[in-house]
């Protein structure tokens, strides 16, 4: 079985085909570059990008892999949570695709895609596995049972990880996006510079709007020349506080549920600073961070969780909405 995956739930177009063991035949992604310019995503901006590449895309990534339309066994696509606009776009192409080629299709929950890329190019587990799903828009603490049985143990009550780091990047002058460049800029830095407060919350939620109010305050205090002078420094010590947050309710997860695998997935899972302090602090747990070409946005995630419920004869009609709010409802 081959599936081709489509993935637009927010800034970036992809397309990914996988075999029925989770074997990566082709993957292209776009990041949309326009919304640079206004410090973050434009939704109007990234339907309208969505709409003129992912013909172009769909035809590369079908070249790269050899394969023709008729080739393809199932078409998968994400249709939800994300930019309403952007997923309808998707969805109207994978119906589209599905209808006049005759393939089953399946609609896939973009969060549980996340979790799916670890097992890209390896095998899916039968035990269960905790995962830490982290990017711009979630922050999330879920229980994979078994795939497509999930328990959710905690999320963000206010601003995601990554959106924590891409607004205090933008508080600095840096560009859109701004995580990336944070961890750049804390590669040099010393983490201990100025201790940020971390939030505590309840439960296994997470809280990050305290920590980017602390920031606005800090900046405003310093001046604009103590900042640019010590940048790297307290982009360290800002990303340490989100890291050491992540961490804490990480531990505290693993500690009641007694699971000892670990995937930490989603965009912003490409942190240096998250892999690196992960792997020192947590020895004795099993942890998997997706391929660096897996952790943003992509169509091979989407492809894979497609397969899974295709090869269990699970379809959707061509009636499926756009769920922008979607979380689980497996």
């Amino acid at each position: 079985m081959r599936v081709l995956g489509v993935e637009t739930s927010c800034d970036e177009t992809a397309i990914g085909i996988v075999d029925g063991k989770f074997r990566v035949v082709a993957n292209l992604s776009i990041t949309h570059l326009e919304h640079s310019a206004f410090g973050g995503v434009v939704p109007e901006i990234a339907s309208r990008m969505h709409i003129k590449l992912i013909l172009p895309i769909t035809e590369e990534a079908l070249k790269r892999s050899g394969l023709k339309l008729e080739d393809v066994d199932g078409i998968a696509v994400t249709y939800g949570p994300g930019l309403v606009g952007s997923l309808l776009v998707g969805l109207a192409f994978g119906k589209s695709l599905a209808y006049f080629f005759e393939k089953p299709f399946v609609g896939v929950n973009h969060l549980e895609a996340h979790m799916f890329s670890i097992f890209l190019n390896r095998q899916v587990p039968k035990e269960p596995y905790l995962f830490l799903i982290v990017s711009g828009g979630h922050t999330e603490l879920i229980v994979m049972h078994k795939p497509g049985e999930y328990e959710i143990l905690g999320g963000t009550v206010d601003d995601a990880a990554g959106e924590a780091l891409d607004k205090f990047a933008k508080m600095l002058g840096l560009p859109y996006p701004g995580g990336p460049m944070i961890d750049q800029m804390a590669s040099s830095g010393d983490p201990s510079f100025y201790r940020f407060p971390r939030a505590k919350v309840e439960g296994l939620n997470f809280s990050f709007s305290g920590l980017k109010t602390s920031a606005l305050y800090y900046i405003r205090e310093k001046g604009r020349e103590y900042i640019l002078q010590n940048i790297n420094n307290i982009c360290a010590s800002y990303q340490e506080a989100v890291v050491d947050m992540l961490l804490s309710k990480v531990k505290k997860a693993i500690s009641s549920t007694h699971i000892r695998k670990l995937g930490v997935v989603g965009g912003v899972s490409m942190n240096s600073r998250i892999r690196q302090k992960f792997n020192e602090e947590l020895r004795d747990v099993d942890l998997h961070f997706p391929d660096p070409e897996y952790t943003v946005d992509n169509g091979a995630m989407i492809a894979a969780t497609g397969i899974y419920y295709l090869q269990r004869g699970i379809q959707y009609g061509f009636d499926l909405p756009a769920k922008p709010d979607l979380i689980f409802e497996k």
